[in-house]
């Protein structure tokens, strides 16, 4: 390749390595203004913490990649303008050979040696030889064989630059040296100005929580003064809400749930409410009811001490049993109906700790059984249901003792007619 195929070969990749850096800056773009091509928002501070890291070091690398390109084109530029002013006839193709005398190509040529102890080329990698400017330390970079040493460093000016506004830097009066600092300065005011932007959206959406979260503790303080609580109770509002809001988060669950696709929150709930396949009725129940039951339960908080059923309140499987026993039927279609006397609490039940709670009221669950009745009909529910049930387990009880009081009196009769029969035998 002769010298003139030599410098457009290097102007060509000057270009590439600069051109290849347009794809990566228009995917990493949307992640420095707070949004993924997937449109995920980073709110956490790591995320922030991380994506602001990686927007320096790449900047930082861009910058000192281009510091290093340009250095080594200013030194060729010195080294062609040393050429031009020798009398050496094969100096570019000296310059533009890439790789010197290491395979004794120009080893008996007399004109490698006199480019050799050319002064203005040696002056070329001297300090005061050439105007260098901002690209001083690059030159004497060039001189090192250590690849991992050149990018290090160039990977370091970078970082010092962008972290100094090119402060302790002074270019020469090439234009495009003064345009590369100019750039430099800009770059670096434009990262730091999305970085103190980025931390005061961290900071306003912490203190918009707080803020949140002070306005209801003030609400919940003047309600309780106008409705002139004892301190008692105020103590207990006060540490339910510090609870409450501790575990949504201040976020509210329900609102969410409902700007989801429909498909998502059923996924979502069966994902949340898994304990309502331990429930031996729920593990007979088809997958529609399944979602109708746990799209209408609520979550609810209790702190420690709380009372969650009394004596005499309705309670769990109970209910749920008698509401399941309103859909039953008998084997000639007929609608059972029970009375719901059986379905109270028989205990007192306390928290012991603070504990979250998923409820669901009875007219919920009517709702379901009104809705899903036919799928309640089949034999291995109703099974299900009368085993469970404590009417159909009394009437069960009372038959069994109606049997066995039966069969008691079949063998005392049995034992006061046995003597009687062998007194006749005997006459």
């Amino acid at each position: 390749m002769g010298a003139t195929g030599a410098n457009y070969a290097k102007n060509l990749l000057r270009a590439a390595i600069l051109v290849q850096y347009i794809p990566r800056l228009y995917r990493f773009l949307p992640l420095l203004a707070g949004q993924s091509p997937t449109g995920f928002i980073f709110e956490s501070a790591w995320a922030n913490f991380v994506i602001n890291l990686l927007t320096f070091v790449l900047a930082s690398h861009v910058v000192g990649s281009c510091w290093y390109l340009f250095g080594l084109q200013r030194v060729n530029q010195c080294l062609r303008d040393a050429c031009h002013g020798s009398n050496i006839t094969r100096c570019m193709e000296f310059i533009d050979c890439g790789h010197g005398n290491d395979f004794g190509e120009f080893e008996n040529d007399p004109t490698w040696d006199q480019w050799k102890n050319n002064n203005d080329a040696i002056a070329c990698f001297g300090q005061a030889g050439f105007a260098y400017g901002i690209y001083q330390n690059a030159v004497d970079l060039t001189t090192h064989q250590n690849v991992i040493t050149r990018y290090v460093y160039s990977l370091f000016w970078g970082f010092q630059q962008i972290s100094t506004l090119a402060g302790n830097q002074v270019p020469s009066y090439f234009v495009w040296e003064v345009l590369f600092t100019m750039a430099i300065i800009g770059v670096g005011l434009l990262l730091f100005a999305l970085l103190i932007g980025n931390m005061q959206n961290f900071l306003q959406a912490l203190g918009r929580r707080r803020l949140e979260m002070s306005l209801r503790r003030r609400d919940v303080e003047q309600w309780m003064s106008h409705r002139r609580l004892p301190e008692e109770l105020r103590r207990l509002v006060r540490e339910a809400e510090r609870f409450s809001w501790a575990a949504s988060r201040g976020v509210n669950e329900e609102m969410l749930m409902e700007n989801l696709p429909e498909d998502l929150q059923r996924d979502i709930r069966r994902h949340l409410f898994k304990f309502v396949k331990k429930v031996r009725i729920f593990q007979l129940l088809d997958e529609p009811i399944i979602d109708a039951i746990c799209e209408r339960l609520r979550t609810k908080t209790y702190i420690k001490g709380s009372k969650i059923l009394c004596r005499g309140d309705v309670c769990g499987e109970e209910l749920l049993t008698w509401c399941l026993e309103h859909s039953s039927v008998n084997k000639d279609g007929r609608r059972i109906r029970i009375p719901g006397h059986r379905l109270l609490s028989n205990r007192l039940v306390r928290c012991l700790t603070n504990v979250e709670a998923f409820v669901l009221r009875a007219a919920d669950l009517e709702e379901v059984t009104s809705l899903f009745a036919r799928f309640l009909r089949s034999p291995r529910v109703q099974g299900a249901i009368r085993y469970e049930s404590p009417y159909w387990r009394g009437l069960a009880a009372r038959r069994i003792q109606v049997a066995w009081r039966y069969r008691k009196k079949r063998l005392s009769r049995a034992d006061d007619s046995s003597p009687s029969r062998n007194f006749s035998s005997r006459f």
